[in-house]
């Protein structure tokens, strides 16, 4: 272990923060219980503020590296680093669990401590995940992560919480089995290490490498999820407490999008660049496709899960066009999907607590009462739409920009989601937000307090700062990009 251990601080805190709120007990203690876990939430954001800071952007080497031994007998290590692929992701997810316990504060009621502490276990659990160099670490933080939101979706979610919360864990398990036998076989093949750095340099053949690449295209596409694995996602939406919704549109779905890169491109280059035609089409699908599904939604979350789809089908075509510009925009539209994405399931938040309905049809005419929220849902939506100055606009050129690079249909089909993300976005709005008070329960609505205008307020910042000055962004990923480029394109050749 080398220096001051932030990575360990960074998954720790919250998860033996949560675990202390979790034992300040019944609800009689909720306003101690909110106040813990948002000193937790703040504390474990910045603990990871020196990941960025001390941050060296010119090497593609793991960084803050800690190792200590865990598992001896059978070479399971406690080993954890970061590149400029994975740094991002830890801010990201301290930051949106501070906007999570914030929104959460006065909505849930009921069994507040328990609600705090899943959220918080799980924020250290997911750093976990975007911090472990050893397979079996990797393997137990990206499973025990379902068992917080699973919780989250089972306790505190919708009339059908319970058959969305099976679906979302029946799915995403079994893909994730087939994982874990592939990580066991590269334990063989490697003479007994659990080690993903040194299985990115693994000698494998062709055979080897379709196996485990469709092994890892089934756990990690469920996970994203691409199309056709996608159908739990929508449901999980629809009956998710809104902070569940935001972590899972923010967080969770990169998980699988991060295997990719984590284990898919560098551990089996070969079958990668083979099978890469397949991921591009399904990624295609789930861009066009799913992005005129979103059209017909009438239910506002089923609509921007859906739209959480085809912004996801971009990233997985960012990936295996193989290019620069196309992986970083891959990157970017993960951080900034984050942003934006959670800022919607927030607005939508906002409009229940009030309402109590998700129903488009039951709304019209919001701007008149709520101006100030109207002024936040049209720039969220529009950075769902990709408007240029908006977080949403650079990933999403960036990647059409690569697939530019790469074959100029394929880019002219990822181009069509500007058009449907702007028809479904705005149709919404539309809908929602302009023309006559529809109903009396509009008529009585008040605008956004001081708590909402604040969350929304940060977010604002972030997806126009983002969209504004990308390169920081940019900068921190770029020698790891590049060498994961490198090592694809070295091993076709």
């Amino acid at each position: 272990m080398t220096g001051m251990p932030f990575l360990s601080l960074a998954i720790w805190v919250p998860i033996l923060g949560g675990l202390l709120v979790l034992a300040t007990g019944s609800d009689r203690n909720a306003p101690l219980a909110r106040a813990f876990a948002l000193a937790v939430a703040i504390v474990g954001f910045v603990v990871t503020l020196p990941l960025f800071g001390l941050f060296d952007t010119t090497t593609s080497a793991m960084q803050f590296s800690e190792y200590a031994l865990w598992i001896p007998r059978f070479n399971i290590n406690y080993h954890l680093g970061v590149d400029g692929i994975s740094m991002l992701f830890i801010l990201l997810n301290a930051f949106i669990t501070i906007i999570v316990v914030v929104a959460g504060w006065k909505v849930i009621q009921d069994k507040v401590a328990q609600y705090m502490g899943a959220f918080l276990i799980m924020s250290g659990l997911m750093n976990g995940i975007f911090s472990a160099l050893d397979g079996v670490l990797f393997y137990v933080f990206f499973e025990a992560s379902l068992i917080p939101l699973y919780i989250i979706i089972g306790v505190w979610g919708g009339a059908n919480r319970v058959y969305a919360a099976f679906k979302f864990f029946l799915f995403t398990l079994a893909g994730s089995l087939l994982m874990l036998i592939a990580l066991l076989y590269l334990f063989m093949k490697s003479g007994g290490s659990f080690s993903i750095l040194e299985w990115h340099r693994l000698p494998l053949s062709m055979a080897e490498q379709t196996l485990l690449f469709w092994a890892f295209l089934i756990a990690f596409a469920v996970k994203v999820p691409m199309w056709p694995v996608h159908t739990w996602l929508p449901d999980a939406h629809v009956e998710a407490p809104t902070g569940g919704s935001v972590v899972l549109a923010a967080i969770a779905l990169k998980l699988g999008a991060y295997g990719f890169l984590r284990f898919s491109l560098p551990i089996v280059p070969d079958a990668s660049n083979e099978m890469a035609p397949l991921v591009i089409a399904l990624s295609l699908i789930a861009v066009v496709y799913i992005g005129l599904v979103a059209l017909v939604q009438t239910d506002m979350k089923k609509l921007v899960a859906y739209s959480s789809i085809a912004h996801m089908g971009f990233v997985t075509l960012g990936f295996f066009m193989f290019n620069t510009v196309g992986l970083e925009g891959a990157l970017v539209q993960m951080i900034s999907h984050g942003f934006v994405s959670g800022a919607m399931f927030l607005c939508i938040g906002v409009l229940y607590d009030r309402m109590h309905s998700r129903n488009i049809a039951d709304y019209g005419g919001v701007v008149r009462t709520m101006p100030k929220f109207a002024a936040f849902f049209l720039l969220f939506g529009m950075a769902n739409a990709g408007l240029p100055g908006t977080s949403g606009f650079v990933g999403e050129f960036m990647v059409i920009l690569g697939a530019v690079q790469f074959n100029f249909w394929i880019a002219f089909l990822a181009a069509t989601t500007l058009i449907t993300g702007a028809a479904y976005t705005l149709w919404m709005y539309k809908r929602v937000v302009f023309g006559k008070i529809a109903n009396d329960h509009v008529a009585q609505l008040q605008d956004l307090n001081t708590r909402e205008f604040a969350f929304l307020a940060v977010l604002a910042l972030c997806v126009l700062a983002m969209g504004l000055y990308p390169y920081p962004f940019t900068e921190v990923m770029h020698a790891s990009v590049n060498e994961l480029l490198r090592h694809v394109a070295v091993s076709k050749l």
